[in-house]
C-alpha cells in the first residue's frame, strides 16, 4: 500500500493548468507521514498481538505478509518497512534508517533542499491567493493523497489496495486525512505571517543577492566583476599591507635564520677545536710532549712492571736502577744495548758466502744499539745518533771535533740538542718542540740529528726524497743515491768493499734506522743493509756467528719493494767544520732548508 518516497512527481493545479515538477520540499513532508504510519502500525501491532493467543498468524497491516510468530512480525517491519524502505529523493541512497535519511538530505543536497523550501512557500501562498481557491484546495487534496498512494504502491505491488483488507484500507484513508489536515494548517498559518511580497523579496535577496564591494560600497551583477573592481579600483588598498606584512615576515624569517646560522656556526667552531685539541693532545702523546715524564721515569715504571710480573728479581731491579742512575749522573750511556763487531762479521760472510750477490759495499764499522725499556717507543732517533757517532768516533778525521767524547746516553743527548738551540740552531724546530727535550718522551728527526751533528762541527748534508719516483711508490731513486755515495767506481772494484764512509741517517714518518751498506744483486737489483734500532741485541749477535744463516741477514737487507712509505729523508756525514763555516750554517739554519730528489 505504501512504498518508499523515492521519486516523487505529480500534476499540481496553475494558472496555466500546465504540468510542472512538484516541489522537492515536501520530500520530509512524506518521510514524515511514512515515519509515523510505521510506528503507529508498529505499536498497534504491539497492542494487538498481546491479545492474540498462541498460534495464531500475524498478518502486516501495510503489506499484507503473514508470519507465524510475533518476533517474526517485529522483524518484519523493522527491515522490510523501517529501513529498507527510505530511499533518498535525489540521489536513491537507501538502507538506512529515518534519522540517517534526513542527515544525509540535510549535508549532501543542501542545496536543493533549500532551493526547493523556498519555491514551495512562494507556490503555497500563491495558490492560496488565486482566484479559483476553493476549487484548488480540494483538487490539491486530492492530489497530495493520490500521490502517497501511488508513489508508494508503485514501489511494492504487494501492497497493493486489491491485497489488502477493508480495515486496513480505512486505517490509511484516516491517516492520510490527519496528516493532509496537519499540512494545511501549517500553509495557511505561514500565509498569516508573511506577505506574499516579503516572502518573495526575501527569498529573491537570499538566492540572488549581488555583491557589493567592501571598501566603496558599489555593487556589481557578479562576483567575477567585483573581483576585477577591488583588484583594480582598489589595489592600492590590498598592496601596501601585503607589502608590509611580506616585509615584516621576511624580516623576521633573516633573523631567524641568522641566529640558525650563528648557532650552527658556534657549535661547528665548537666540534672543530675540540677536535683539534684531541688531535694535539694525541699528538703530544705520540711524540712524548704530554708531560708523563722521559726516560728516567720510563725506564722505572717498565722495570716495576716486570717485577710485578715476576720477570725480574727484586735484587735485579735495583741493581739496574743502580746503574741508570750512575750513567745518567756521568751523561754516558751504559752499553747494555750496543752490539759491537757487526760490520767485520759480515766483510767475512761476503767473502766467504752469498753466491747470489755481484757487490756489496759497507760503511766504516759502527755498533748497533737498540731501544731499552727507558725508551721503547720514541727512542729510535737518538739511538740512530748513537750508531753513526760511534762510527764517527772509530774514524780518526774526526778526532778534531770529537775529541774526549764518549756514546751519550739519552737524556745527555737531549741536552746536547737544547744547547745547540741556545746557540741559535733551527729556532723553528726548537719552537715546535717547547725549547725543551729533557723529562720527556719527544721524538726527534733528521732536523735535530743535523742541528746536533753541525753544533759538533760535524758537516752533514740533509737529502729530501719527497715524493716517490717507481711504480707502487717505491723510491729506486734513494737506491740509486746511497749507491753513489758508497761507491764512486763500481767496474773493477771487488766483490766486498769496505769503505771509511759514515752509516747514513734514515728517516721517514714515524720511525728512523741506519743504512751501513748496499748490495747489488747478479740481476742487477740493489738492497740496502739497515740496521733497525728496534731488533734486539740477541737478534744482532746471531750476525756474529761463523755461519751466519740466511734467517739472520733478513732482518737487514731491504729491497726496493719494501720502502714504500710516502717521503724519506736522510742524513749524510761529509767531513768537519771549520768555526766559520759552522756560523754560516747557524745562520742558514734559521731557514731550514733540504736537497730535494727529485
Amino acid at each position: 500500500m505504501f512504498g518508499s518516497p523515492s521519486v516523487f512527481f505529480t500534476v499540481w493545479p496553475c494558472r496555466n493548468q500546465q504540468k510542472r515538477r512538484k516541489p522537492l520540499g515536501v520530500t520530509f513532508f512524506l518521510l514524515e507521514a511514512w515515519k509515523n504510519f510505521l510506528l503507529k502500525s508498529y505499536f498497534r501491532f504491539s497492542e494487538e498481538s498481546k491479545k492474540t493467543t498462541r498460534g495464531t498468524m500475524f498478518s502486516c497491516d501495510i503489506c499484507g505478509e503473514t508470519v507465524a510468530s510475533e518476533p517474526d512480525m517485529k522483524t518484519h517491519l523493522l527491515i522490510v518497512h523501517m529501513e529498507n524502505q527510505v530511499i533518498c529523493p535525489f540521489c536513491k541512497l537507501s538502507g538506512v534508517n529515518y534519522d540517517e535519511m534526513c542527515f544525509h538530505i540535510e549535508s549532501a543536497h543542501f542545496e536543493q533542499n533549500e532551493l526547493e523550501r523556498n519555491l514551495e512557500r512562494i507556490n503555497t501562498v500563491q495558490y492560496e491567493t488565486s482566484d479559483n481557491k476553493k476549487d484548488s484546495t480540494p483538487q490539491r487534496r486530492t492530489e497530495v493523497n493520490s500521490s502517497l498512494h501511488s508513489a508508494c504502491a508503485s514501489n511494492h505491488p504487494k501492497s497493493s489496495a486489491q491485497s489488502l483488507p477493508k480495515d486496513s484500507t480505512l486505517k490509511h484513508k484516516a491517516f492520510y486525512s490527519e496528516n493532509l489536515t496537519e499540512s494545511r494548517k501549517f500553509l495557511k498559518s505561514r500565509e498569516k505571517q508573511f506577505d506574499l511580497a516579503e516572502i518573495k523579496g526575501s527569498i529573491y535577496e537570499t538566492m540572488y543577492s549581488p555583491p557589493e564591494c567592501p571598501f566603496c560600497g558599489k555593487i556589481e551583477v557578479c562576483s567575477q566583476d567585483m573581483e576585477t573592481h577591488v583588484k583594480t579600483k582598489h589595489a592600492n588598498l590590498l598592496d601596501t599591507p601585503l607589502e608590509d606584512m611580506d616585509r615584516a615576515q621576511c624580516s623576521r624569517d633573516l633573523e631567524l635564520a641568522h641566529q640558525l646560522q650563528q648557532e650552527e656556526d658556534r657549535k661547528r667552531r665548537s666540534e672543530e677545536s675540540r677536535q683539534e685539541l684531541e688531535e694535539f693532545q694525541k699528538l703530544q702523546r705520540q711524540y712524548g710532549l704530554d708531560n708523563s715524564g722521559g726516560y728516567k721515569q720510563q725506564q722505572l715504571r717498565n722495570m716495576e712492571i716486570e717485577v710485578n710480573r715476576g720477570r725480574m728479581h727484586p735484587s735485579e731491579f735495583h741493581r739496574r736502577k743502580a746503574d741508570m742512575m750512575e750513567s745518567l749522573a756521568i751523561g754516558i750511556d751504559d752499553g747494555k744495548t750496543k752490539t759491537s763487531g757487526i760490520i767485520e762479521a759480515l766483510h767475512r760472510h761476503y767473502q766467504n758466502a752469498a753466491t747470489d750477490v755481484r757487490h756489496v759495499w759497507f760503511s766504516a764499522a759502527v755498533d748497533h744499539f737498540h731501544s731499552s725499556l727507558g725508551d721503547k717507543g720514541w727512542g729510535c732517533g737518538y739511538r740512530n745518533f748513537q750508531m753513526l757517532l760511534s762510527s764517527l768516533l772509530q774514524n780518526d778525521a774526526y778526532d778534531d771535533c770529537l775529541k774526549g767524547m764518549s756514546i751519550p746516553c739519552i737524556p745527555k743527548i737531549q741536552s746536547m740538542i737544547e744547547d745547540a738551540w741556545k746557540e741559535g740552531f733551527d729556532p723553528q724546530g726548537a719552537s715546535q718542540l717547547n725549547n725543551r727535550l729533557q723529562g720527556t718522551k719527544a721524538w726527534i728527526g733528521a732536523c735535530e740529528i743535523y742541528t746536533l751533528l753541525t753544533s759538533l762541527r760535524v758537516k752533514c748534508h740533509i737529502v729530501d726524497f719527497h715524493k716517490s719516483t717507481g711504480p707502487l711508490g717505491t723510491h729506486p731513486r734513494l737506491f740509486e743515491w746511497i749507491l753513489n755515495y758508497y761507491s764512486s767506481e763500481r767496474e773493477g772494484s771487488p766483490k766486498v768493499v769496505c769503505t771509511s764512509k759514515p752509516p747514513i741517517y734514515l728517516q721517514h714518518q714515524g720511525h728512523s734506522r741506519t743504512v751501513v751498506g748496499i748490495e747489488e744483486r747478479k740481476n742487477r737489483t740493489l738492497c740496502l743493509l739497515i740496521f733497525d734500532p728496534g731488533c734486539p741485541s740477541r737478534e744482532m749477535q746471531k750476525l756474529l756467528k761463523q755461519d751466519i744463516e740466511a734467517n739472520s741477514l733478513k732482518q737487514l737487507r731491504k729491497f726496493v719493494g719494501n720502502l714504500k712509505h710516502k717521503q724519506y729523508q736522510i742524513v749524510t756525514v761529509e767531513g768537519v767544520l771549520s768555526p766559520e763555516e759552522k756560523v754560516a750554517r747557524r745562520q742558514a739554519s734559521q731557514v731550514f732548508t733540504a736537497e730535494k730528489i727529485p
